[in-house]
């Protein structure tokens, strides 16, 4: 069999497949840019195999079929590259960097409706909802969510606390956390050791670890309790959070169902105290 990418090996655990599927692994191994963008017809024709087939292999893999896989491999095949080379990669002469933009955002959200799991958004807005305390943290631009997530958690009445530090201030304030508290980590295209191992300070200590990524197989989708892969690519040389605030409204109008008379007295109280305060015109 063709040489499988250790992050495949993993989720094959052990099993075989015929010499077809081999075929569609080596395109993957061999040819990963080819396959982060190509249809399961032209993966079928570069293998010598039929649709079918390709399918089959990608459900082998733990995906639902070929374009669940072929977005974790185009998440891994940017996360591969530097910042230049990303930008590179979605450089087209003539083209309209504004409207691609706008067209990359519809097209992950279209992917996120696609494999968004209901019952997984639920059971993570009531882990959220019932925790003792929750610190959201993340690297850079792609813990923007988290903002949202701790802003719209502490109106409604819970302790959703936005990690604004790292070093030192990031590993004290996890370090703090216990049975009954919550990590909630962002971690998109380069894995961020720090996080990594501060969500890993947390979960030792009995927290909850909830992830929002863009890949399945990682050390941090392994630590953590609930993973949630979002789609993420830009049209430039960032990752796009697009998709990830969408995930976190969900989360935040599934807590609102569920915890709907606490909520509703907690909005009650912050609306009260942001009029006393003449916050707003």
């Amino acid at each position: 069999m063709a040489r499988l990418p250790d992050w495949a090996r993993e989720r094959l655990e052990g099993g075989r497949v015929g010499p077809g599927a081999a075929r569609v692994i080596e395109i993957l191994e061999l040819q990963p840019q080819l396959a982060s963008y190509a249809s399961t017809a032209e993966i079928a024709e570069r293998a010598g195999v039929n649709i079918a087939t390709v399918v089959r292999t990608a459900q082998a893999l733990g995906f639902s079929g070929w374009s669940e896989l072929r977005q974790e491999i185009r998440s891994r095949y940017l996360a591969s590259l530097s910042a230049v080379q990303v930008l590179s990669e979605h450089q087209a002469p003539g083209a309209s960097r504004t409207r691609d933009a706008v067209r990359q955002d519809l097209a992950n959200l279209e992917a996120l409706a696609n494999t968004i799991d209901q019952q997984q958004i639920s059971t993570i807005a009531q882990v959220i909802a019932d925790a003792d305390r929750t610190v959201v943290i993340g690297s850079g631009s792609f813990i923007s969510p988290g903002l949202q997530l701790s802003h719209g958690g502490q109106t409604m009445g819970l302790d959703v606390r936005f990690g604004r530090g790292g070093g030192t201030t990031l590993f004290n304030e996890v370090s703090l956390l216990g049975q009954g508290d919550v990590v909630v980590a962002f971690s998109f295209w380069w894995l961020a050791k720090e996080v990594l191992e501060a969500a890993r300070v947390a979960a030792d200590a009995g927290a909850t670890v909830i992830l929002l990524t863009d890949r399945r197989s990682t050390r941090f989708s392994e630590l953590a309790d609930h993973a949630l892969i979002v789609p993420s690519e830009g049209a430039g040389t960032f990752p796009s959070m697009t998709g990830a605030m969408t995930v976190i409204n969900c989360v935040l109008a599934e807590i609102a169902e569920y915890a709907e008379p606490r909520v509703r007295e907690a909005i009650v109280r912050a609306e009260a105290v942001w009029r006393a305060n003449d916050l707003f015109d």
